[in-house]
């Protein structure tokens, strides 16, 4: 069972989730000098990769729509233009993604994964192995936002 692996992906969320409330839009859509992406493209960045890896690779039907996850994919750039609506979107899908992650997972949900190696050279076979790489990816991204908040 992946039971500390949801719990450090949990605390990741909520402080997600205090980066949305605690800053405004304009903060939110920065990208400082010397950065490529902003606070809240690293967010949504998350969202869907956890999507991406763990329902998509799956076969599961993801919670997001495809524009959404073409939108933040690895390799793409923020326009730094999103809007409040968005925003609001994003809060609602930071915590109950996760939440609907770890109960699809305990229902028995993901059957059987399609082998993946990620750019960073982990070979993901399992959907335990995409979990617990998808929570080590949102913390590389939150180490990024960590140094991010500083020019915002």
């Amino acid at each position: 069972m992946l039971t500390s692996t949801f719990k450090v992906f949990k605390t990741n969320r909520g402080i997600y989730q205090k980066f949305l409330e605690g800053y405004t839009l304009e903060q939110l859509n920065t990208i400082p000098e010397g950065f490529k992406n902003n606070l809240l493209w690293n967010i949504a960045h998350v969202i869907i990769v956890q999507q991406s890896l763990v329902y998509k690779l799956s076969g599961t039907p993801t919670y997001v729509p495809d524009a959404l996850i073409q939108k933040y994919t690895k390799g793409t750039k923020p326009d730094g233009k999103a809007t409040q609506e968005e925003v609001d979107e994003l809060k609602r899908l930071v915590i109950s993604l996760g939440i609907k992650m770890e109960e699809d997972y305990k229902a028995g949900k993901f059957k059987q994964l399609k082998e993946f190696t990620t750019s960073t050279g982990f070979t993901l076979t399992t959907v335990e192995d995409a979990i617990t790489f998808n929570t080590y990816h949102e913390g590389i991204h939150l180490g990024i936002m960590l140094g991010l908040k500083k020019f915002v």
